[in-house]
């Protein structure tokens, strides 16, 4: 039987728990995903990073910023 904390939303990249960390819930392809603020900006700058662990992730652009 698992327990409560083997189904606890963890972050996508890290693994962390919200007992360990703030966790930010992204809403991608009917389903939710959880990412820690540490995390965050791989999601936004190198999104490939997380292929196999976010679904689609290998066909993201990184953002593009104009600065």
């Amino acid at each position: 039987m698992a327990s409560k904390h083997d189904t606890e939303p963890r972050c996508l990249a890290c693994g962390r728990t919200a007992r360990e960390v703030p966790l930010i819930t992204l809403d991608y392809r009917e389903k939710q995903f959880r990412i820690c603020p540490q995390h965050l900006p791989m999601l936004i700058h190198d999104p490939q990073s997380l292929a196999g662990k976010l679904p689609g992730a290998e066909g993201m652009e990184p953002a593009d910023h104009h600065d």
